[in-house]
C-alpha cells in the first residue's frame, strides 16, 4: 500500500486498544480447554421454547413492525414493559428518561461520547470492568482509579481524588461505578455505602454512571437498591442489559437518565446506528409481556447458584493455601488473588498448557496494577467442567508458586 495509514487515522483511533479478553480467548478455542475466561451465560439459560413461541407469535402477526426500523427511542412494546420492570423495582420510570441500547455497551459507548473530550477526567473503581475502561479508554479519558474494600468503592479516597481534583480547578466527567455482582470482582457495594457515595457526588457536582447488568441474578443475600433509585437530584445514569438474563444475541440493554441527558444520548444514538433492532426489541417486549422473563431469571439463579456453590467447593480442595477468592451473593464472577509478587500472566500460560484458562486481573485495572489476581466466571463451564478445571487451575497455581518460591 503506498498510503501512510498512520497519518490518517484520527488521535482517538490511534489510542484504541484490542480487549484483553477477546485475545485471550482466541488462545482458549481449543476443545480440551476448560475455559473461565469469558463472561459468557450458560446455553441452558436461554428459553428456547418460550422464544419459539413468541417468535412464531410475532412473525404470525405483526410482521410488519418487527421487520421495519424502530424509533431510535426504542419500540413502544419493549419501552411499555421496561417501564413496568424498573418501576417494579423501585426505579420511577417513564418514557422521558428511558433509551434503548444496542446492548449495555452501546449504552457506555454513548455515555462516552455525550461527556467525554480528550483529556477529561473519569472515576473508575480499582478493578473495573474492561468494556468500560476501553469505552473511556477510545474517547481519550483520563482514569483515575479508587481501590475497593469489602463494602464496595472507597468512600474515603474517593473524597480525597476529588477534592485534590478540585484544587487543581478540575471536575470529573462522572464516576463510574459497578454496584452489584462487580466484574471482576463479584462484591456487592452496600446500601450504606452507595449513599455515601451519591452524597459525595452531590457534593463536588460529579455525575454517576451505574453500571448493572447482572443485579437481578442474586442468589443470596440482601437486595439492595440501585443507586439510581436513591437519587432525586438526577445524577445518576443507570445501564441494563437483557445479555444475561434473556440472551446476549439479541443485543438489547437500556438507560435511565434524566430527560436532559436522555434526550442527549438519543441524539448520538442517531448518529451511530438509528436505532436498536426492531426484531430483537419486539420480540423481549412481547416476551416480557407473557412473564417468561421473570421465570426465567427464577431458573437462572438456581442454576448459577448450585455452580457458585460447587466452584467454592472446588476452590477450597483444590487451590493452595497462598490463594484467596471473593465469594460473591450473585452475578457470574469471582476474582483470585495470589501472593502480590506474582503475576498471573506468567500463570497463564501454565494453565493453558494444563488446559485451563482465566482472565488476567491486570486487563480490569487502568493503572497495570493487579497482576496478582485473576477473574473467574463460573456461569458457563458445565459442572463437570467446574470440577475438573478447577482442578487443573490448582494444579497450575501450586506449580507456579513453586517454580517462584523465593529463595
Amino acid at each position: 500500500m503506498d498510503i501512510n495509514l498512520n497519518e490518517r487515522y484520527s488521535h482517538r483511533v490511534q489510542g484504541m486498544k484490542k480487549s484483553v479478553i477477546r485475545e485471550l480467548l482466541k488462545l482458549t478455542a481449543k476443545p480440551e480447554i476448560i475455559s473461565f475466561a469469558g463472561g459468557l451465560p450458560s446455553p441452558k439459560s436461554f428459553p428456547v421454547d418460550e422464544l419459539k413461541i413468541v417468535i412464531d407469535e410475532v412473525m404470525e402477526n405483526e410482521p410488519e413492525v418487527a421487520l421495519q426500523y424502530s424509533a431510535t427511542e426504542g419500540d413502544q412494546v419493549l419501552v411499555e414493559q421496561l417501564i413496568k420492570y424498573g418501576n417494579k423495582a423501585g426505579n420511577d420510570i417513564t418514557e422521558e428518561n428511558l433509551l434503548v441500547t444496542t446492548s449495555s455497551q452501546q449504552g457506555l459507548d454513548l455515555v462516552s461520547k455525550v461527556f467525554i473530550d480528550p483529556g477529561a477526567k473519569v472515576i473508575v473503581e480499582l478493578p473495573s470492568y474492561v468494556g468500560g475502561l476501553g469505552a473511556f479508554n477510545s474517547y481519550q479519558a483520563d482514569m483515575i482509579g479508587v481501590p475497593q474494600d469489602a463494602d464496595g468503592m472507597s468512600a474515603e479516597i474517593l473524597r480525597e481524588k476529588l477534592e485534590e481534583l478540585d484544587k487543581h480547578g478540575e471536575k470529573p466527567k462522572f464516576i463510574y461505578i459497578v454496584p452489584d455482582f462487580q466484574n471482576p470482582a463479584g462484591m456487592t457495594m452496600t446500601e450504606e455505602r452507595r449513599e455515601e457515595i451519591l452524597e459525595i457526588a452531590y457534593e463536588y457536582k460529579v455525575l454517576i454512571v451505574e453500571d448493572s447488568p447482572y443485579r437481578e441474578l442474586r442468589f443470596e443475600g440482601e437486595d439492595v437498591p440501585t443507586i439510581y433509585s436513591m437519587d432525586d437530584k438526577g445524577y445518576v445514569i443507570l445501564l441494563g442489559t437483557f445479555s444475561k438474563i434473556f440472551a446476549p444475541g439479541f443485543r438489547i440493554g437500556w438507560i435511565y437518565a434524566n430527560p436532559e441527558i436522555r434526550n442527549k444520548l438519543v441524539v448520538a444514538k442517531q448518529s451511530t446506528d438509528l436505532c436498536s433492532p426492531a426484531f430483537s426489541q419486539r420480540i423481549i417486549g412481547r416476551f416480557m409481556e407473557k412473564g417468561y422473563l421473570e421465570k426465567n431469571i427464577e431458573k437462572i439463579i438456581e442454576m448459577y447458584g448450585k455452580k457458585k456453590d460447587l466452584i467454592i467447593k472446588y476452590f477450597n480442595k483444590y487451590m493452595p493455601q497462598e490463594a484467596s477468592w471473593t465469594e460473591p451473593e450473585g452475578g457470574l464472577f469471582l476474582l483470585v488473588s495470589i501472593p502480590e509478587h506474582l503475576d498471573t500472566s506468567e500463570l497463564f500460560e501454565i494453565a493453558i498448557e494444563n488446559n485451563v484458562a482465566f482472565v488476567i486481573g491486570e486487563a480490569f485495572h487502568h493503572d497495570g496494577s493487579g497482576k496478582h489476581t485473576m477473574r473467574i466466571n463460573f456461569s458457563y463451564a458445565t459442572e463437570e467442567q467446574l470440577h475438573k478445571g478447577i482442578k487443573r487451575l490448582g494444579k497450575s497455581l501450586k506449580e507456579f508458586i513453586q517454580a517462584n518460591k523465593k529463595e
